[in-house]
């Protein structure tokens, strides 16, 4: 576990970049937090991490947008609007599951039950005028994810 401040928009874009770079291109990041916590946000830094330099908007219509840049293949996933998940078998939602693919999800809960486990869950809070950040890792990737983030803080 790792819990950290996040005392503006700002902070929260750098601490994106650097949980993108701990990542090295691959593996599956959930975000949780209520309406207007950052996640999307968050997405902004961690593609930056890979050099993508355009807006990044929230896929809530579209449920994932593509990101692909010179270094990796990031997949913005946002199920707020999903009804059922097995609606996520129709898109085909595992084929974007594979080792050399990040995945970063906002409102997994959504998706619950298919969805796979994720490497890291980034939980965000309101914390005074910023926001508070926890991280869990829940697979020997996200440890090691968790591991390369600290020595980067």
């Amino acid at each position: 576990m790792l819990d950290i401040l996040l005392p503006n928009e700002q902070a929260q874009v750098m601490f994106g970049e650097k949980l993108g770079q701990a990542c090295a291109g691959s593996g599956v990041i959930f975000l949780q937090g209520t309406l207007g916590m950052g996640k999307t946000t968050m997405t902004r830094g961690i593609l930056a991490a890979y050099g993508h330099q355009g807006a990044v908007k929230s896929p809530t219509y579209t449920l994932v947008e593509p990101y692909e840049t010179d270094m990796a293949q990031v997949y913005h996933f946002d199920l707020y609007r999903l009804a059922d998940p097995e609606e996520l078998e129709y898109m085909g939602i595992r084929d974007y599951f594979d080792e050399q693919a990040l995945c970063v999800i906002e409102w997994p809960d959504k998706g619950e039950g298919i969805l796979p486990v994720p490497d890291i869950e980034l939980t965000l809070t309101k914390e005074g005028d910023g926001r508070a950040g926890a991280l869990e890792a829940y697979t020997a990737k996200g440890a090691e994810i968790l591991a390369q983030l600290r020595t980067m803080l």
